[in-house]
């Protein structure tokens, strides 16, 4: 396959997963777009600087935005494997400057796979009163032979915001293993919010946590996820109270259906008197009579799930 029909057939796995093709060939916008181990496109823009290297298994990348930029548009992040077997192995840096305000919008497709490992290794700076939303969405095809392990360290400076989004709702899931860490310093703020949907043999692995070690820092973990069929789920969460005044929560939901499975770990330690630190978790089942509301409608059993649990990840 040459460049020019590899990424036409990443492009329109970018818009499987909810991606605007054309941004990914504006001179106007930063993007970044790769195919297994391959760098199909590298854009910059004032501000914004990205240098990548292929590796035998992925790509390295670093990413660095210019103290005070901030960007009308968000920077688009392409990643992918067409084949239905690869390895695709994403190393990222990711600096940004003092006061800078930047969003990406990543977007990881797979739509044919049937034996894909696809991992993603990422360090984080965020400066001083900077702020950086990072949103994820994952698009895997039927067949669900996806291994995704995202892995994130990142650091927040004192008055910075970091705030993760994940998405992993349509096609199959495969083997989901989400692993985040977040330190904030003073005043900092920290998100992390995951919705996935699990079905048939699907796993679901999420591990977050967040250490509150600046005086009045803020973090906010949310986790959504539903199993179904057989899947199973497995949510620890870890919110960590360690400078005065900072407040943290916790809320884990988990929806199974069938012979489904889920778990829930939520683990709080505050070291300060003035900290607070809460968290709320509730495992329950699809509501049945919703569904049963919608086959009367003429759905199928499997497709008045799906309408059920499309409107709880909304």
């Amino acid at each position: 396959m040459n460049y020019s029909s590899e990424f036409e057939a990443i492009a329109q796995a970018y818009e499987l997963s909810g991606g605007d093709a054309n941004l990914l060939e504006s001179d106007a916008v930063a993007s970044l777009v790769v195919s297994g181990n391959k760098v199909l496109g590298c854009n910059e823009i004032p501000g914004v600087h990205m240098r990548s290297q292929e590796t035998e298994r992925g790509v390295r990348v670093w990413l660095k935005v210019d103290a005070g930029t901030t960007l009308e548009q968000p920077i688009h992040l392409c990643f992918g494997v067409i084949p239905q077997e690869g390895f695709q192995e994403i190393i990222s840096e990711y600096d940004i400057g003092d006061g800078a305000q930047v969003e990406f919008l990543s977007h990881c497709s797979f739509p044919n796979a049937i034996d894909v490992t696809h991992v993603m290794e990422a360090n984080v700076r965020v400066g001083t009163a900077a702020s950086m939303t990072y949103s994820e969405t994952h698009y895997h095809g039927p067949q669900g032979g996806v291994i995704t392990r995202p892995k994130t360290r990142a650091t927040v400076g004192p008055g910075g915001r970091f705030l993760s989004h994940f998405k992993m709702i349509e096609g199959k899931v495969g083997e989901l293993d989400i692993d985040f860490e977040t330190e904030l310093g003073p005043k900092a703020v920290g998100e992390f919010t995951t919705k996935a949907h699990g079905k048939a043999d699907d796993t679901v692995k999420v591990r977050e946590i967040l250490y509150l070690r600046g005086e009045e820092a803020r973090g906010l973990t949310k986790t959504n996820v539903v199993v179904t069929g057989r899947a199973h789920s497995d949510v620890y969460t870890e919110m960590h109270g360690l400078a005065p005044h900072t407040r943290g929560h916790m809320d884990c939901t988990e929806v199974v259906g069938d012979r489904a499975t889920a778990k829930n770990v939520p683990v709080v330690l505050v070291t300060e008197r003035t900290a607070k630190v809460t968290h709320e978790a509730a495992i329950g089942s699809v509501d049945h009579k919703q569904v049963e509301t919608l086959m009367a409608r003429g759905l199928s059993e499997d497709e008045a799930v799906d309408v059920v649990v499309e409107g709880l990840l909304r």
